[in-house]
């Protein structure tokens, strides 16, 4: 397992990245937020997990975080709470990209929260 901080800077790069392709995306297909762009989703989606696996205790299954994060991320992700939605006015690819790191952002936050609370 990579340490978190070395986790972010890796995934913050790709996020830059996606931003890019994303803006390009807009423009050549002349569409905001293009459905069939799912970049933006897959640079997200690790995100959710920062730091959390290392909460776990050891022998914990990590296919039932991964799920409930993916499950999670995708709620937060369409119903777009706590004013993610007005995230996606930003222009030039970065409001396809910054909505879905609030959604993952969201999710980082309840995992760990929800693992808090069971370790107690």
């Amino acid at each position: 397992q990579q340490h978190p901080l070395l986790y972010l800077i890796i995934n913050l790069f790709f996020v830059w990245g996606a931003i890019l392709v994303c803006g390009e995306a807009e423009k050549r297909f002349q569409s905001k937020d293009p459905s069939f762009i799912i970049l933006d989703e897959f640079v997200a989606m690790p995100l959710c997990f920062l730091g959390v696996f290392h909460s776990l205790p050891p022998n914990f299954p990590a296919w039932i975080i991964l799920l409930i994060g993916f499950l999670m991320f995708r709620g937060f992700d369409i119903l777009k709470p706590f004013g993610i939605d007005k995230l996606q006015g930003y222009p030039d690819g970065k409001g396809i990209v910054y909505d879905d790191l609030a959604a993952a952002g969201a999710c980082c936050l309840c995992l760990h929260i929800g693992i808090l609370t069971i370790l107690k």
